[in-house]
């Protein structure tokens, strides 16, 4: 009984993969048929993320967290790798195309290698400095913002703008959990307003000026919020729609009645709407917040530092994900790229998730020690 309820987060996660097999099957007919049989695929995918749970629960944690610097370095040539030798896709270098395997997107990997590298520098940080001083705060925040912009600029030369903001949500939701001074968020906010409104202020008065200065990929970027306060975006629109058509028990299964890009992926949620009406979207609402309860009470728990610092980035990264893919899909939220954990098409997504739930899985069974590097 001890066991099961160590492993209560597996439940939720079974619930979501037979969601997300029925609504990628649901959306396979708007689907390019070049990818193959993607339900097919995202089976496989989940089989593989489950041998990796098994294998991250034998390594342990302790040891993930001595190679985070190696896993942070291997997600960043990756990314240099792209921009340099990537095949561009739908006009973006995001994925790593292997022939005859499929492909692979480092930046979703990279997620993880940032969550546990920064854990890492946190816990060595607040090992080292018990109290730390203002100026000694100040060089450890200079310190672990070069980690973060790293990769944050070469995912965004891909272009990859919804997987930057994602790291900047893991980063800020660390800071929060290392326990610094709350003057710095002041001063981060601050800095944030000031370079957004100079943005939005050139954008607004001098378009000309903007893409000589950021170049036409950043005003493209800005110009789709805004297209999204308008509502003109037809996908946006097509989506809406769908969701609504679906009523209270839904179309039915593999019954999408409009096309909109992006079906199996950024909008999966639509799709699930769609054929399994309100009472359909309630069980995956009522799943995400026990799966997110699973996690938020664990680091509720008295635990060692590093793994209230993996924690925390983690529920940062996954609530965001879920709240701005939801979000996007009913309009309420700007349309960032951004996938449904566990339920949109994906495997490299997929993969480093399940990852994550292995390491989740070790923390419930830990007991309280300190990890020595």
């Amino acid at each position: 009984m001890n066991v099961l309820k160590k492993l209560k987060i597996l439940f939720p996660l079974i619930i979501m993969l037979v969601i997300s097999l029925l609504s990628i099957y649901s959306a396979k007919i708007y689907t390019n048929s070049e990818l193959g049989n993607i339900v097919l695929k995202q089976f496989i995918w989940y089989i593989v993320g489950f041998i990796f749970i098994f294998i991250i629960f034998k390594v342990k944690n302790n040891y993930i967290f001595k190679h985070s610097k190696l896993l942070y370095y291997i997600g960043i040539i990756s990314l240099a790798f792209l921009l340099i030798f990537g095949t561009p896709i739908n006009g973006s270098k995001c994925w790593i195309v292997i022939p005859g395997i499929g492909s692979i997107q480092p930046s979703e990997f990279m997620k993880l290698f940032l969550i546990l590298y920064l854990a890492t520098l946190i816990n060595n940080f607040r090992n080292k400095y018990k109290n730390p001083t203002m100026l000694e705060e100040f060089r450890f925040l200079i310190n672990s913002l070069f980690v973060v912009l790293l990769p944050s600029v070469l995912t965004f030369l891909q272009p990859d703008t919804g997987a930057v903001l994602i790291y900047l949500v893991i980063y800020i939701c660390m800071l929060f959990f290392s326990g610094i001074r709350f003057r710095w968020f002041g001063i981060g906010l601050l800095l944030i307003i000031i370079t957004g409104s100079i943005l939005l202020l050139l954008y607004h008065f001098n378009e000309q000026l903007f893409i000589n200065i950021f170049g036409s990929n950043i005003y493209y970027r800005i110009n789709r919020i805004f297209s999204w306060q308008n509502g003109s975006s037809l996908q946006l629109n097509n989506a809406i729609v769908a969701i609504g058509s679906g009523g209270l028990f839904g179309n039915g299964f593999n019954n999408v009645p409009l096309y909109f890009p992006e079906a199996s992926t950024d909008f999966i949620f639509a799709v699930y709407a769609s054929c399994f009406g309100l009472f359909g979207v309630i069980i995956l609402l009522l799943t995400i917040i026990y799966f997110d309860y699973c996690i938020i009470s664990l680091n509720r728990k008295k635990t060692i530092n590093i793994n209230k610092y993996v924690l925390g980035g983690i529920i940062g990264m996954i609530l965001y994900q879920q709240i701005q893919n939801i979000g996007m899909n009913v309009g309420l939220l700007p349309i960032t790229g951004i996938t449904l954990p566990f339920i949109s098409y994906g495997g490299s997504s997929l993969i480093s998730y399940m990852v994550i739930i292995g390491i989740i899985i070790n923390i419930y069974f830990e007991k309280e020690r300190y990890y020595k590097y």
